[in-house]
């Protein structure tokens, strides 16, 4: 049963491979807007995989946030997702990023659960 208050975390380790320089979203050895939005959908996903019925899973849809301190190379940073509504298959979240300094980034997150074999049957 999906209700409000399910949360996880994701965690990783700014490297070379998730800076803004390497994903193209930037020139700076610093961690990557793209990547913190991606652990923030993991740990989304992660909130709710546990408690979904055999043969669905969840998809992202919708992510509005900010980036508003860098973290640089060897810096841990972990995504905090709380399930702050449930809305039929929608499903809204708080998400929020931090590192050894503090609060990087913020913002919510929309994914909408789906049979997994219907939807991949969608794709071409």
């Amino acid at each position: 049963m999906l209700e409000k208050g399910l949360t996880a975390q994701s965690t990783t380790t700014v490297v070379a491979e998730n800076t803004a320089a390497q994903m193209g979203s930037g020139d700076m050895a610093v961690f990557a807007t793209p990547a913190m939005v991606a652990l923030m959908e993991n740990a989304a996903m992660r909130a709710v995989a546990p408690h979904l019925e055999a043969g669905a899973t969840t998809v992202g849809s919708e992510m509005n946030t900010s980036h508003i301190k860098p973290s640089g190379l060897g810096a841990v940073v972990t995504a905090t997702a709380v399930l702050t509504a449930v809305e039929g298959r929608k499903l809204t979240f708080t998400v929020g990023a931090r590192d050894g300094e503090g609060l990087i980034g913020e913002g919510t997150h929309v994914r909408f659960v789906v049979d997994r074999e219907r939807f991949l049957a969608k794709v071409k």
